[in-house]
């Protein structure tokens, strides 16, 4: 698996911000059907319950930016399986509770060690922290912050796996 680079990253972000709703909605639909387990996964209200409906929109923005990023340098993946996604989130969850860190930033190191993804979880951990500064006004809640984070995670584990 070739390493995604964030210069791959800014240019499927710069991509998707160029495009209008209707070529956005094409993507999402290329992504569903390229990966249509991980899509419904993205798309369970029961796995994301927590998230209010603008960042369950943004966690399906990210993960459609992680997989247009790793398609683009590693083409299409295998279509992932259910098992794959609960592997990978629990082992994700495993990763962030064993942190003693109390800043959540802090919990979140753990995740660099080893991986052969640096520039993805660096994409996803930006995500969730860039506007923890804006307080209420923020897109991303406290309580939205992990869930988020744990999903995009567990996204770009099973495509890049």
């Amino acid at each position: 698996m070739k390493f995604v680079s964030e210069d791959v990253i800014d240019d499927v972000i710069d991509a998707l911000e160029d495009m209008n709703d209707d070529q956005y909605e094409k993507q999402m639909e290329k992504f569903a059907e390229a990966q249509p387990v991980l899509v419904a996964y993205l798309f369970n209200d029961e796995n994301f319950h927590l998230l209010n409906d603008d960042e369950k929109g943004y966690l399906q923005y990210l993960s459609l930016i992680a997989w247009m990023s790793n398609t683009k340098v590693n083409g299409p993946g295998e279509p992932v399986s259910e098992e794959q996604i609960g592997l990978a989130e629990e082992r994700n969850y495993e990763i962030l509770e064993a942190s003693t860190a109390k800043n959540f930033r802090d919990r979140l190191d753990a995740f660099f060690d080893g991986t052969p993804q640096e520039d993805l979880i660096a994409f996803a951990e930006e995500a969730v922290l860039d506007d923890e500064d804006s307080g209420p006004d923020a897109l991303v809640t406290k309580e939205g912050r992990e869930p988020i984070f744990i999903a995009v995670k567990t996204v770009i584990d099973v495509l890049t796996a």
